[in-house]
Order: structure tokens, then C-alpha cells, then sequence
């Protein structure tokens, strides 16, 4: 699983530098100030957890933990959630969106739990 997790935290540290960019070249102009600041908020946790997916990749590659896995699971379902939720929000308006980042919150809660068991239970 080490090569899924690196994968995904390559796709997503790509895409949030990509979408950073075009966020603050192309929809500058575009959005609102509130509006802005939610969709730097999407790009800055899209960042925080394509990193912390690829310490958990290079925690996988030395060993193989099904805590790593859930970490890995929730944090790649997190991102989805959270900053793909609140990237719509941002660009269409539509606040019915805002109903779905909770529980993007609460998956990227659960992965950083999983990284904290996998530690606790490290050697």
C-alpha cells in the first residue's frame, strides 16, 4: 500500500499547488472575498494532507500497518470530502455543499488518529 499512498499524496500536492495557482490567477477576480478565503482554506488542507499522506507512505514502506492503512484511507476520503466540497462551494455558490465538509473534518480527524495509534503502538 506504501505505493498507493505515495501516489495519492503526489496527485494531491500537485493538485493543490495547480489549484493555488489557479485560484489566485483565475478566480481572483472572480470570487467574492469570503468566497476566496474558503477556497484557500480547500487548497491549504488539501497541502496539509497531501503531506501528511506521503509521511504515511514512507511510514508504509517501512512497515506494513493496517493503522497506516485506515490513516492513508481516511485522509485520501478526507480531502475528497472537505476540500473537494468546499472547492464547489467556493466556485458555484451552492451552500448546501457546506453539509459534506463536516464529514470530510471528521475523516481527516480519524486518519490523524490512526497515524497517533500506529505511533503509540510503533517499536
Amino acid at each position: 500500500m506504501a505505493r498507493v499512498w505515495l501516489i495519492s499524496a503526489a496527485a494531491y500536492g500537485l493538485l493543490a499547488v495547480a489549484l493555488g495557482a489557479f485560484g489566485a490567477h483565475g478566480l481572483r477576480a472572480r470570487l467574492s472575498p469570503e468566497m476566496m478565503a474558503v477556497y484557500r482554506t480547500a487548497v491549504e488542507y488539501q497541502f496539509y494532507h497531501a503531506l501528511a499522506l506521503l509521511a504515511v507512505a514512507l511510514l508504509a514502506l517501512r512497515a506494513a500497518s493496517p493503522w497506516l492503512n485506515v490513516a492513508g484511507y481516511a485522509f485520501s476520503t478526507g480531502v475528497i470530502l472537505f476540500s473537494g466540497s468546499l472547492y464547489l462551494l467556493a466556485v458555484t455558490g451552492t451552500r448546501w455543499l457546506g453539509a459534506i465538509t463536516p464529514l470530510g473534518g471528521v475523516a481527516l480527524l480519524l486518519g490523524w488518529f490512526a497515524l497517533l495509534v500506529y505511533a503509540w503502538q510503533a517499536r
